[in-house]
């Protein structure tokens, strides 16, 4: 059974079409990064999850059964607007959270402790949220999210504001949720974190669906690139697009950036060189990165490099 599905939601603010006839589902121990540029219809997707707000039309199920914010124990959220209060203290804030989820106040307390632990807090479990540093109280709402040892984590656009050293934690602990059997759902502009992580990718674009597969998929709608080292036969072989010369190499050599015909792969057009004796010293496929796939997809200026 899919941790979460998604059938055909749609969410509209007045005129604004925010999420537009919107379907995926996620799976048990899957990350599935939820992608798109500010404004694409993240965090209200989330929001409809958590039963926060309503969709105009579709259907979502969590756990086999419609969302329903008194019957979120197995659910875990990190909004992207942090805020905790202020006057309460670290432990005290993570045990009041798991008891949301109808924790026992010993078990919210140990597990509590153990994830500060492992944040490097423990020594400031009884500090207010309000003498803490905004890095250490960004590590408190991620225990919140974490107490319950959710079946289902969302985090909405977690890494930002974060420093490099919490954001490798916070990678870690999303691997670590997904080890022991958690769907993992996170939003992101940020395509590095995306493609370190992520199973499965979901792009959208103005509430819409661009894209939905592996990071393999994703590099796969877009021309392969090489880098060879040949002599000018290479621009004739087939499956080359386009040839670029981009420097000589000395007798009648010249190095290459080749653009291979949509769904050609690199060892057909080896195969092909091979066959026609185009001599090669240098032949070296470029994938594409996630970032150059999204900005064919979406756009320059939507996506964070």
């Amino acid at each position: 059974m899919s941790v979460l599905r998604v059938e055909n939601l749609t969410k509209r603010f007045g005129d604004v079409l925010a999420v537009d006839d919107l379907s995926f589902s996620v799976e048990p121990g899957e990350i599935f990064g939820f992608l798109g540029g500010n404004g694409a219809g993240k965090t209200t997707t989330l929001r409809m999850v958590l039963d926060i707000i309503r969709p105009t039309s579709g259907r979502i199920e969590v756990l086999g059964a419609a969302p329903d914010k008194r019957k979120s124990d197995a659910i875990g959220f990190l909004p992207e607007e942090r805020g905790l209060y202020s006057h309460m203290k670290a432990i005290e804030t993570i045990v009041y959270f798991g008891r949301l989820k109808h924790m026992e106040p010993a078990d919210a307390h140990r597990h509590g402790m153990e994830l500060l632990e492992r944040f490097d807090l423990a020594d400031r479990a009884k500090s207010q949220i309000g003498d803490m540093s905004k890095g250490m109280a960004q590590k408190v709402q991620l225990a919140c999210s974490l107490v319950n040892r959710p079946e289902l984590l969302m985090l909405d656009e977690p890494f930002s504001g974060l420093d490099p050293v919490n954001q490798g934690l916070l990678e870690d602990e999303i691997l670590r949720a997904s080890q022991r059997g958690a769907a993992v759902i996170f939003s992101t502009h940020v395509m590095q974190h995306a493609e370190r992580l992520c199973d499965r990718l979901l792009l959208l674009k103005k509430g819409a669906k661009r894209f939905e597969g592996t990071l393999d998929e994703a590099r796969a709608t877009q021309p392969a690139h090489i880098t060879a080292i040949a002599r000018p036969a290479i621009a004739d072989v087939p499956g080359v697009m386009r040839a670029d010369r981009v420097e000589d190499a000395g007798q009648d050599w010249a190095r290459y950036d080749l653009t291979l015909d949509p769904g050609t792969n690199a060892d057909a057009v080896l195969e092909a060189c091979t066959a026609r004796s185009v001599p090669l010293r240098r032949f070296e496929e470029r994938r594409a990165s996630l970032h150059e796939v999204f900005v064919r997809m979406v756009g320059d200026g939507e996506i964070e490099r």
